[in-house]
């Protein structure tokens, strides 16, 4: 990994930001040149998903079979923007528990669907069975927007800043499909990327642009935390690299290598221990 990558670590700034209100945008995360290659990927693999799963072309395309697809996916795994902020908030023993590719299609003219919210938090059981409170963090989203977001109506990502120390939200009526007092659209430009909590109430939105509404979703979790979706990259893991590899779930020296790792199963702390200063990251 490229040492220039330290000079977008995680600031305090940044961390009692996202601390209080449990996301943070990372504006002008992706050059032009990679939003364009990864805009192509995508379309290929929405058409290829529609008519494998055979999706309609009002209906959301929302795969997890995605990063073996094409390089420009491969290159978010480590993205040296995004990564350091990942460490800085979870620490190095991560891998990638879930990842989904989502596009979203204009509303036709005849939709009903009003503004097709959806609020949750992520990771299902874990928020009805963990005894702490508030409940941990776990993991976070990284997602990238490939199409613009910057207005509202564009099927903006929503949500409720500072709901993730929140245990249980009231939502009018028991709607979740309904806004709720703080809730709040992210206007996220193309080409910048969002990071959030897990436990951060959050949803997606009915899309009334010109133009489907692309994000790539890359989850960072703790390696003990099971896995919600493939990690397959295909032929791309030849040329990996050991943290690549780490990030994608390479398989321990042994069976306590998840929760008790040696330094072969994650490289990432040796990394961060030789280029960081002090070596100290994370929780």
């Amino acid at each position: 990994m490229d040492r220039r990558c330290l000079k977008y670590c995680l600031t305090p700034a940044e961390r009692r930001s996202f601390n209080r209100n449990g996301y943070l945008i990372v504006r002008d995360a992706l050059p032009k040149a990679r939003v364009r290659k990864l805009i192509k990927a995508t379309e290929r693999v929405d058409v290829k998903t529609r008519k494998v799963e055979r999706i309609g072309p009002d209906e959301r395309v929302h795969t997890r079979e995605f990063l073996g697809e094409d390089q420009a996916f491969i290159d978010l795994i480590a993205y040296p923007r995004l990564l350091p902020k990942v460490w800085g908030i979870l620490g190095w023993n991560i891998h990638i528990y879930l990842a989904h590719l989502d596009v979203t299609p204009i509303e036709p003219p005849d939709s009903k669907r009003g503004v097709g919210l959806g609020w949750h938090q992520d990771t299902g059981r874990v928020n009805q069975e963990m005894e702490t409170r508030p409940r941990p963090r776990l993991s976070v989203k990284v997602a990238y927007f490939l199409s613009d977001t910057s207005e509202p109506g564009r099927g903006n990502f929503h949500v409720i800043p500072g709901s993730q120390l929140k245990d249980k939200m009231t939502f009018p009526r028991g709607d979740r499909k309904r806004m709720v007092n703080g809730g709040v659209p992210i206007l996220a430009p193309k080409g910048s990327a969002v990071i959030f909590d897990r436990r951060l109430w959050h949803s997606a939105r009915a899309n009334y642009w010109t133009e489907p509404r692309k994000v790539a979703f890359y989850g960072y979790g703790y390696r003990w935390l099971q896995a919600r979706g493939p990690c397959d990259v295909g032929k791309f893991w030849e040329k990996m690299d050991p943290i690549e590899r780490q990030l994608c779930r390479n398989p321990p020296s042994d069976v306590h290598g998840w929760t008790s790792p040696k330094d072969e199963d994650v490289p990432l702390k040796g990394w961060i221990e030789k280029n960081v200063k002090n070596g100290l990251v994370g929780p």
